[in-house]
């Protein structure tokens, strides 16, 4: 069983800065964020767990400025976290960095075949070790945190390290290291290429039926409402409602009066400076020429096209099982149609290329074929272009 760690409880500038230091000499160190976002845009970093060579931190980032993390985050070590994604958008708020290497346990554990699993799931799995429960209810913000909040939040980064070294090890055996490290750093260069606001309205559930203006409308109000959000800092519902965003955008508004029957907004105040705004914006979408419209990337595929792609979705869910591999991680439907479209695609590159990509251009390109293997599964083989069976006469 693994050793307890020995917590430390950080709210001195001084201390937090030495340990910096200390952390910057480090191969690795692990880390994990508590935040609240329930009523503000960003957002808040209320605790940060850091954990090495069996020590856990907890650094109270209300009594201490977290900034000096950035050099650690941008140094030579790896931060090993679990589910970090959330967690890169909280430390570059915070410390103005993203960590410049990663070792994400989650999504190394979808290479063997755990699709998303939890900390406590893989703790269990890979240590024997049952972790704390959570409260999804605790107010990271109160202090002081009890007993029980520290340890659970100490447990988040003290057997990161033991997760790591299995993770490794078996994926080492299996030559697919590479193939998770490549993953992790995608994961942080995603995280650090937000989408621009005139790209927000692609996220309505009905954008894609969106025609004529008011796909201009739904592309400038959502984008309005997303600075004003983030200006305000609030929520973007708590700015307009979604219901009445997509109200908006199929019968825009062009007056006070007409605002305030919009279906979300009738008998709801939004104050006079919002309400110009909006207005303003709704004019903008209604006047926006069509070479700045920002549309949502082409996902559907040529008719005659769809049959491949069928095919080799259903080849790479064979293929995820043959290898113990989380079908996610191999390839998307999405980005199969893209490969058998001509659009870029992140099979055309790195070690999906070779995995994915070539074999599926062969299958669609009349090289290969798909096979039962007899006992139930699919194999894509070397075509023999001998037909068997003929066509009856029509």
């Amino acid at each position: 069983m693994a050793a307890e760690p020995v917590i430390e409880w950080v709210d001195e500038q001084s201390r937090f800065d030495a340990l910096c230091r200390q952390w910057l000499d480090l191969e690795r160190y692990c880390l994990d964020t508590e935040f609240h976002r329930e009523r503000t845009y960003y957002p808040r970093l209320a605790l940060l767990q850091v954990g090495w060579q069996g020590s856990v931190a907890l650094v109270d980032p209300l009594a201490v400025n977290v900034g000096p993390l950035a050099e650690v985050l941008t140094g030579p070590g790896t931060m090993v976290a679990h589910a970090g994604d959330q967690d890169i958008e909280v430390l570059e708020l915070a410390c103005g960095e993203a960590p410049r290497n990663l070792f994400d346990t989650q999504v190394a554990a979808g290479f063997l075949g755990m699709a998303t699993p939890s900390l406590s799931r893989l703790a269990e799995s890979l240590l024997h070790l049952e972790l704390p429960k959570a409260d999804r209810l605790t107010d990271w913000t109160r202090r002081p945190l009890s007993e029980g909040q520290r340890t659970y939040a100490a447990s988040d980064v003290a057997h990161l390290e033991d997760i790591r070294g299995v993770l490794v090890s078996r994926l080492e055996g299996l030559g697919r290291l590479s193939w998770a490290q490549a993953e992790c750093s995608e994961l942080v260069a995603r995280r650090r290429s937000a989408s621009p606001p005139e790209q927000v309205w692609w996220r309505m559930r009905d954008s894609r039926s969106l025609r004529g203006r008011s796909r201009g409308v739904a592309q400038e109000v959502a984008a309005w409402r997303e600075r004003r959000a983030a200006a305000l800092d609030r929520p973007v519902r708590h700015v307009l409602p979604d219901i009445a965003l997509a109200s908006i955008a199929h019968r825009p508004p062009r007056n006070r009066t007409e605002l305030s029957e919009v279906r979300g907004l009738e008998g709801r105040s939004i104050g006079r400076e919002n309400e110009a705004g909006l207005l303003a914006a709704v004019e903008r979408g209604l006047e926006l020429p069509a070479s700045e419209l920002r549309l949502p990337p082409e996902t559907t595929v040529d008719r005659d096209r769809r049959p491949a792609v069928a095919l080799a979705a259903a080849w790479v869910g064979q293929l995820a099982e043959d290898l113990g591999i989380d079908a996610g991680l191999l390839a998307t439907r999405s980005e199969l149609s893209d490969l058998l479209s001509g659009r870029p695609s992140r099979l055309d590159d790195g070690w999906r290329a070779g995995v994915v990509g070539h074999p599926v251009r062969a299958l669609a390109g009349g090289a290969a074929a798909l096979a039962f293997d007899g006992a139930g599964g699919l194999l894509l083989e070397e075509r023999s272009h001998r037909p068997v069976g003929e066509v009856p006469p029509v």
